[in-house]
């Protein structure tokens, strides 16, 4: 990977059609797609390349097609085949399809059902007993939806690739270098940073948690954030008991508690050990500043009683905890827009990792001009 630290004798480049802010799973897709079309790209990441300061960290997140809304279907299908040919074009495997299985009091299975019906995805509804049988080890409350076009990505590995082959395309990628003010002159920008300055057509901010003191940090421009709430989640890793095989990726929604839960991949450890969670409100408030990183005692015994009661195929002590940061629109809808030479994107809210590589394509549309901004993700639809 052509990656660079500021150091003597290393130089930003002067101009470029492009700046990254941030090289995390979208800032890194962004530079795949758009050294594909040919720009010139300087990738900036304040942190190491695959840091755990915010949302891009771990070697298993969950891809899947299961959504009550059939616009977001549409995009996982979407984001499925470029994933497929980012494996392809890198020679390196970054998905293991285990299937996902949705239930949940609270869950709406019908609308599920219609969403992947309507675009042709394949799936079944099973009767919680039969559920049980199908995969010991997990206890189910009324009917449940597998769909097979389910599993996880390595997160962290999906991060690397996109910037070895981004840099093969001609990209240049400098870590441990923040950016520190953004000046719109007409329709360039100059990015000045801990290394220098570079003058770019377009400046993407990617910046996850971040983005907000981003914002703030832009100026000759009027640009006007929605609200964004930052969290910090926790996700724990339990090992499987003896005689338990892998489960597909679940998402519950129940009348007390809504998780989710994976297979930990590399850091489950060589036993494949459940990584669980709590989906948002299982977090609290902070800042990608302040963050302590201090795992929440409260959200690990309810993810410990949980896994007691609905995961018995496990067993019920964490071996391993860490943290990582939601950053969340009020409708959970992504924000992807461009004001002047200025592109936001913010695909978050606990559910775009799965999306990352067509976040990369919708957002070099954005820079190149050849798309409007999907009108769901502009910002005016967050000020409503």
């Amino acid at each position: 990977m052509s990656l660079s630290e500021p150091a003597a004798g290393i130089d930003l480049p002067a101009e470029v059609d492009l700046v990254v802010i941030g090289a995390g799973l979208m800032g890194s897709m962004t530079a795949w797609a758009a050294t594909r079309r040919g720009l010139t790209v300087l990738a900036l990441e304040q942190f190491a390349v695959g840091h755990d300061r915010g949302s891009s960290h771990g070697s298993a997140r969950i891809v899947r097609r299961a959504y009550p809304d059939e616009f977001y279907v549409r995009l996982t299908g979407r984001a499925f085949e470029l994933w497929n040919e980012l494996e392809n074009n890198s020679g390196t495997r970054l998905l293991t399809m285990t299937g996902g299985l949705d239930h949940g009091g609270i869950r709406d299975l019908r609308a599920i059902v219609e969403a992947l019906t309507a675009q042709g995805v394949e799936h079944q509804v099973l009767p919680g007993a039969e559920a049980e049988s199908r995969w010991p080890g997990m206890r189910f409350e009324k009917e449940v939806l597998f769909h097979p076009q389910a599993g996880t990505v390595d997160a962290d590995l999906a991060v690397r690739t996109a910037l070895d082959v981004a840099a093969a395309g001609g990209a240049r990628i400098f870590a441990n270098t923040a950016a520190l003010s953004i000046s719109v002159e007409g329709d360039t920008a100059v990015v000045e940073t801990s290394s220098g300055s570079v003058r770019a057509g377009r400046v993407v901010l990617a910046a996850g948690a971040w983005l907000g003191d981003l914002g703030r940090a832009v100026s000759g421009l009027s640009l006007t954030l929605p609200p964004l709430r930052v969290s910090q989640q926790q996700i724990f890793h339990f090992a499987r008991s003896a005689g338990i095989e892998e489960w597909p990726t679940s998402v519950h929604k129940g009348a007390t508690i809504s998780t989710y839960s994976l297979a930990g991949g590399r850091d489950g450890g060589p036993g494949g050990a459940r990584k669980v969670a709590e989906h948002d409100p299982g977090g609290y408030d902070t800042t990608a500043g302040t963050r302590t990183g201090i795992v929440d005692p409260g959200a690990r015994q309810r993810i410990v009683d949980y896994v007691r009661e609905w995961m018995p195929g496990l067993v019920a002590e964490p071996f391993a905890e860490a943290s990582c940061l939601y950053t969340n629109t009020e409708n959970e809808d992504f924000v992807l827009d461009r004001v002047g030479p200025v592109v936001v994107c913010s695909p978050c809210s606990g559910h775009g990792a799965k999306f990352a590589p067509l976040i990369g394509e919708l957002v070099t549309d954005l820079v190149t001009g050849t798309a409007d901004p999907e009108p769901r993700f502009a910002q005016a639809a967050h000020r409503r």
